[in-house]
């Protein structure tokens, strides 16, 4: 297992390099770790390396390989919670509406101008985040008051419930406000494009204590995918457990959308491939999930602005050409 676990790291880390070094100005791997190197721990530099290759890795690339790393890390981190705790394979922060309630809000400030007062640049990640945590807590008090046992299908269907409507109500927006269709299109299907180093510093920290909190639940996770009635006898106070898990799971998941876009199918395919190869154990379900979907959220982000360059596809595109058959395959041999 040690020695499957550091292949898949270094695979990782050959991925993460491969995306900074390539681009429509390619700069060889070897040329890529000298700069890190020469910016990080101050090593030197040779002379045949420019100031303009230095920029595109440290300003231009870095950032964005770091912002879909930290992207897909938190939707991998959170589809493999959600599939855990409510026992389905199917299952995500974007069923509860997490990703319908991130769009509400961007809605409100692409089509009707929103702004906050002192926050102008962060407005439309800030409204995402708080539209997209708040979907999910009316999910979890409309079914607190529905079923106080909060059953796993009655979640899921309340949550898409909601979805729908949420949706819909986006839906009437685009056909009132036509003139900024193309641009809110755009910032659904996901992109990496435009980012600097303060997204960075602004989500780091969240996606990185969310997955520490959820990790710390690993033993838990562990329990209740044997059922609830299994995790009742050893004493897991469920309810408890399942309001943490699904707002953390949530707030990682909205963070990200908030920023990037609706981005999906990743927090559907990675945590069934992580627990093909790894197992179902938590302690290794988690931190894989996350290191190895921040790696396939890079790479998807380098086939998007290098297949059809000089042409950019949104990355939720790339995503789901792969995630669409694999979501396919899960339902329909499960219900074979």
């Amino acid at each position: 297992m040690k020695v499957k676990i550091g292949l898949t790291l270094i695979i990782c880390i050959a991925i993460l390099l491969s995306c900074i070094a390539f681009g429509s100005v390619h700069i060889p791997i070897v040329n890529t770790i000298r700069i890190l190197a020469y910016i990080l721990f101050r090593a030197s530099l040779p002379d045949f390396i420019t100031p303009a290759d230095v920029a595109i890795v440290w300003n231009l690339r870095l950032p964005r390989v770091l912002l879909a790393f930290l992207a897909g890390g938190a939707l991998s981190v959170s589809g493999a919670v959600m599939q855990s705790v409510l026992r389905n394979p199917l299952a995500s922060s974007y069923t509860l509406g997490v990703s319908s309630g991130a769009s509400l809000g961007a809605s409100f400030v692409i089509f009707m101008g929103v702004s906050l007062p002192f926050f102008t640049l962060l407005t439309l990640p800030i409204l995402g985040f708080i539209f997209g945590i708040g979907t999910i807590l009316l999910v979890m008090a409309i079914v607190s008051k529905l079923d106080t046992r909060m059953e796993n299908h009655t979640i899921i269907l309340t949550g898409m419930v909601l979805s729908l409507f949420v949706n819909a109500i986006t839906t009437l927006m685009f056909a009132f406000f036509r003139e900024s269709t193309q641009r809110m299109i755009f910032w659904q299907m996901g992109s990496f494009s435009m980012k600097d180093w303060h997204t960075i510093y602004i989500l780091a920290p969240i996606v990185i204590v969310g997955a520490i909190i959820v990790f710390r639940y690993k033993m838990e996770l562990d329990i209740m995918t044997f059922g609830e009635e299994q995790a009742q006898s050893v004493g897991l106070n469920i309810k408890r457990v399942k309001w943490s898990l699904l707002i953390t799971s949530a707030a990682i998941t909205g963070s990200a959308v908030s920023f990037v876009g609706v981005i999906g199918f990743v927090d559907l395919v990675v945590p069934h491939i992580v627990r093909r190869m790894f197992g179902s154990s938590h302690k290794h379900v988690i931190p894989l999930s996350a290191v190895i979907g921040g790696a396939f959220m890079a790479l998807c982000d380098l086939a998007a602005r290098t297949v059809t360059a000089p042409l950019e596809l949104p990355v939720g595109a790339v995503t789901a050409i792969i995630g669409a058959p694999f979501f396919a395959y899960i339902y329909f041999s499960r219900r074979k």
